[in-house]
């Protein structure tokens, strides 16, 4: 029962997220779609934004190929795959199937959510510190760095149970204690579309009705009236131990729901006041590490850089929703345009940092990674829209004669980049590992 709940709950998301996806995609049989890896890359350049590396085809290798780049980026994101191999994907077995999917819903659906809670509640968010140690020898431990992502993974699920608890707090007799039992009568779900949108339910009534006909209505008002997907039936939830992901998944629609929701003027300004004042810190932060690490060795600038970017990462999530307003310029108020104005100095103060620091590689990394960047920039530039077909084919040409000069030194690069010996004379590492791999990747 928990299997088939599970897949129908994560099938029917994975259709909601893809339909954002260009063409549409629909998943009709979870366990067997996903063998192609291409449903896997479709959702994930959903998701993330991304573009990510694919093989077109559908024979056995091109599969695998896809579901290891899958699995690959997954990893770069620091998620803990266990016991999740390509093999068990391609066989499409269901535990592994539904352990993949729960893993990418957790993700970047629910950890995602939460964070913009987490200092509400206090939670151990990895975003959220009350003072951030601009120390440059403030780097976590891998293990400690490891135990807090663990600690946040628990109070991700925290912190959706206390906004659901909060939301459902309004409504006096309604209680909400876990992802199962709580929810089997429908009126958490009634409560929460009541606090959201108020007046399309009468929760009086509903006390009186069945847990089916709860459950029913609370999913019919909130697919028509809230736009939100129905990923569950009645069926699903009025049981003894309904199953807790799947009501996870749903609820953190609700969640998602409400961060929608158009904000008060007073309380823009107040997310700005923060923003800047974060954005502030940042600069100061970027400034006495760029002192601090004068004297130091490529190897630890390049280490320290990348601390602070990780964190620089993290603690902007919350932020996230204000930095990227949709307004236009005009409908900007003076304190929201010099946000705008703060945010990109400090990407640009950041962009220089890294771009100095790509000049100081040791020699021969710096004139491959200035010929990745050249190769990078020609791929990533638009073809002019000439709407004469004769001068687009000689632009076209022009570049491609560029192409075709930098590809040259491809081979040699590739050579140079794999047999690179990296450490001085006193067998210290030049260049971080991690700095080779990103342009193993790159090339």
């Amino acid at each position: 029962q928990r299997e088939f709940t599970q897949k129908k709950t994560f099938t029917s998301w994975i259709n909601s997220i893809l339909a954002k996806h260009t063409p549409p995609y629909v998943v009709s049989d979870l366990y067997t779609d996903i063998q192609q890896g291409h449903l896997l890359l479709d959702l994930l350049e959903v998701l993330s934004g991304q573009h990510l590396p694919r093989e077109k085809g559908f024979n056995t290798f091109q599969c695998r190929s896809n579901i290891e780049n899958a699995l690959t980026f997954l990893k770069s994101r620091s998620l803990k795959l266990i016991n999740i191999h390509v093999a068990d994907i391609i066989e499409g077995k269901p535990s592994i199937v539904l352990g993949l999917i729960w893993t990418i819903i957790f993700h970047f659906h629910i950890e995602e959510l939460a964070r913009t809670l987490a200092c509400t509640y206090n939670q151990p968010s990895p975003d959220c510190s009350s003072a951030v140690d601009s120390s440059p020898k403030a780097s976590r431990p891998a293990k400690k760095s490891a135990k807090i992502k663990e600690r946040w993974k628990m109070s991700a699920t925290k912190a959706l149970l206390l906004w659901a608890k909060e939301q459902c707090s309004l409504h006096g007799s309604v209680s909400v204690t876990d992802f199962k039992s709580s929810w089997r009568s429908g009126l958490a779900f009634l409560a929460i579309i009541q606090t959201l949108r108020p007046g399309l339910v009468d929760l009086e009534k509903a006390k009186a009705r069945s847990n089916k006909e709860n459950l029913k209505e609370a999913f019919r008002i909130a697919e028509l009236e809230l736009n939100i997907p129905r990923l569950l039936e009645p069926e699903d939830v009025d049981i003894v131990n309904p199953d807790e992901k799947s009501i996870m998944t749903y609820v953190a629609q609700f969640l998602q729901y409400s961060k929608n929701l158009p904000e008060s003027e007073e309380d823009m300004q107040e997310k700005v006041r923060e923003a800047m004042g974060w954005m502030a810190a940042q600069e100061k932060k970027l400034a006495k590490l760029l002192v601090e690490t004068e004297n130091e060795t490529y190897y630890q600038k390049y280490k320290e850089m990348m601390s602070f970017m990780e964190t620089f990462n993290q603690e902007k999530i919350p932020f996230l929703p204000v930095l990227s307003s949709k307004r236009g310029e005009a409908e900007l108020s003076g304190d929201q345009q010099q946000m705008r104005e703060e945010w990109d100095k400090v990407i640009s103060q950041i962009n220089k940092w890294k771009a100095k620091l790509d000049q100081m590689l040791p020699s021969p990394l710096a004139g491959i990674e200035a010929w990745l960047q050249e190769v990078e920039h020609l791929q990533a530039e638009d073809l002019p829209d000439l709407q004469d077909p004769f001068k687009a084919m000689s632009v076209f040409r022009k570049i491609i004669v560029i192409f075709k000069g930098l590809m040259d030194c491809f081979d040699s690069h590739l050579d140079t980049l794999q047999s690179f010996k990296n450490e001085d004379e006193k067998n210290m590492p030049l260049v971080l590992p991690e700095k080779l791999e990103e342009m193993k990747r790159r090339l």
